[in-house]
């Protein structure tokens, strides 16, 4: 290998690494996993993973207060999957959100965001699912 080939391969391994350190989320496969902070302090975590030529979505968020009422979107590249209502159970204070949904052609950017009337609190999470 001579001088300029082993440059440019430090130069493309300093760019993957750059790459994949900036991700949101972590992919195993075809398992992909993001998690954070919402707007007053909550956390939320989003999955998605191929199951049997699907996409089995789960959105948790957790707030350490039971009997917080959420209001819940699911949507993938725009295209809305589901909305609904769930309510944070006890012992945790956390509601879980599983849907098994479509594998669209491509890559799918999961998006799930989450809203409660009584703080004012809104989470937004995303993954993206390699098509």
């Amino acid at each position: 290998m001579n001088t300029s080939t082993k440059s440019a391969a430090v130069v493309l391994g300093v760019a993957l690494v750059a790459t994949v350190g900036a991700q949101p989320a972590s992919a195993k496969g075809l398992d992909v996993r993001a998690s954070g902070t919402c707007s007053k302090g909550s956390v939320w975590k989003l999955k998605a993973k191929a199951d049997d030529g699907r996409i089995q979505t789960e959105l948790e968020v957790d707030s350490n207060r039971v009997g917080q009422a959420w209001s819940v979107r699911l949507s993938d590249n725009g295209v809305l999957l589901w909305s609904g209502k769930r309510t944070t159970v006890a012992p945790s204070g956390s509601f879980t959100l599983g849907r098994l949904v479509a594998n669209r052609a491509g890559t799918d950017r999961i998006r799930a965001t989450a809203t409660t009337a009584s703080t004012g609190e809104t989470c937004s999470a995303v993954v993206v699912f390699p098509g």
